[in-house]
């Protein structure tokens, strides 16, 4: 299987000395859907604003549909890794839903027309095709945490970053949201404490803890080991 993401021996502090990635190494293939999981602190956040070079790289490489993460490169890096952010409000900013949607389009220089085109497939598959004229902070959080994943489908990305997903949302919600990431054909890494949906969703597994990459396996099988779980903060 070809790799989307080639992620080799990174390392990174932060200013203060804290050392928050230690020698992390993973590929990710075309079409996976992978889960990161791990207590909070364990690194996991870090990693994946490595992907598209928010947190620039200290040591190791960072490999993105064969574009090394790096300065000249970060423009369309950022177009191919779409990072979906745990609140939907860091991500909505626009009059509208139509706005939000096509703001990535709109940077990228493309003529209006094929923004128009991008914005409605996009919100086509997230199924928000009627709200593309809504006022995007009126609407609830489920319906902003697919409006948040249509404005980086609307940029075409090979791979899709979400962290969190499910938080914040009713069991409605929840199940239509993870129905939802069922569908989308691109690449996945969610970063989640969800195990549930982790084991229903997302067939491979990378668990984190203090700065390490401590096992990268079958879901079903990292998640039916108790002393893994228990030794990394980790509960069904």
């Amino acid at each position: 299987m070809s790799c989307v993401v080639e992620v080799e021996h990174l390392s990174f502090s932060y200013p203060d000395g804290h050392s928050a990635l230690n020698d992390v190494t993973f590929s990710l293939g075309h079409g996976q859907k992978v889960a990161l999981v791990g207590p909070n602190g364990a690194g996991k956040s870090t990693l994946l604003l490595h992907l598209n070079g928010i947190h620039p790289r200290q040591s190791g490489s960072i490999r993105v549909s064969e574009l090394d993460v790096e300065g000249k490169n970060l423009p369309r890096v950022r177009a191919l890794v779409g990072l979906v952010f745990q609140s939907p409000d860091d991500q909505l900013f626009s009059p509208t839903v139509f706005d939000d949607v096509a703001f990535g389009p709109i940077y990228q220089g493309l003529s209006a027309a094929e923004v128009h085109t991008r914005v409605e497939e996009a919100l086509e598959m997230v199924h928000m095709e009627a709200y593309i004229r809504r006022v995007s902070h009126h609407l609830s959080v489920g319906e902003k945490k697919r409006i948040a994943i249509a404005t980086v489908l609307s940029m075409k990305p090979d791979v899709l970053i979400l962290d969190e997903p499910t938080a914040g949302l009713d069991p409605r919600a929840r199940r239509s949201l993870i129905e939802l990431l069922r569908e989308l054909p691109q690449s996945m890494i969610v970063a989640t404490h969800d195990l549930p949906m982790v084991r229903e969703l997302l067939p491979r597994t990378l668990v984190m803890d203090g700065g390490l990459l401590v096992a990268d396996g079958p879901t079903a099988e990292l998640l039916s080991d108790p002393a893994l779980l228990h030794d990394h903060g980790l509960e069904m």
